[in-house]
């Protein structure tokens, strides 16, 4: 289930990790999360691109559950559609995804004038400094590894959406 199990805490069979997303503390023992009075105010929007469905049901959850507003694109492509008509305060970019890689996807979004400015967040399974490198080099304000823990993310969001 690619690597939805070890970022909510896993892993753990499927059926537990379902029922992690509907917990609002994820899973038993876990309460390290973002409180949603810190976005539900401003209800801020996130794009969420990823091709894998599990994982884009996972950052959905996890967003959502903190009081964002999620959308999201299965590829690039779309990516940058959904960009350009929403103007998201951040993106969740999977770096590996067809027709439009998310590197293209992110250069593209950061010519355009009213996207310069959008936080977005390069994820992948290359764990590697050179892919780090070159989505920093491409536009993207932060890579992160997969899997990585929930904090990491958390982490993240709260540097990029003070």
């Amino acid at each position: 289930m690619h690597y939805c199990a070890e970022f909510a805490g896993g892993p753990f069979p499927k059926e537990q990790f379902f029922a992690t997303l509907e917990s609002p503390d994820g899973p038993p023992g876990n309460q390290d999360h973002m409180d949603p009075a810190d976005a539900q105010d401003t209800r801020r929007t996130v794009l969420v691109v990823d091709d894998f469905d599990d994982t884009r049901l996972l950052l959905r959850t996890w967003f959502e559950r903190r009081g964002f507003r999620v959308i999201e694109a299965e590829n690039g492509v779309q990516a940058i559609s959904q960009a350009e008509s929403e103007t998201p305060d951040l993106i969740i970019m999977d770096v590996q995804m067809p027709q439009l890689d998310g590197l293209a996807a992110t250069r593209h979004i950061r010519s355009v004038k009213t996207l310069g400015s959008v936080p977005i967040v390069a994820v992948s399974a290359y764990g590697a400094e050179q892919f780090r490198e070159l989505a920093l080099a491409a536009g993207c304000n932060e890579y992160v590894s997969t899997p990585f823990e929930p904090a990491t993310l958390e982490g993240i969001v709260r540097a990029l959406m003070p």
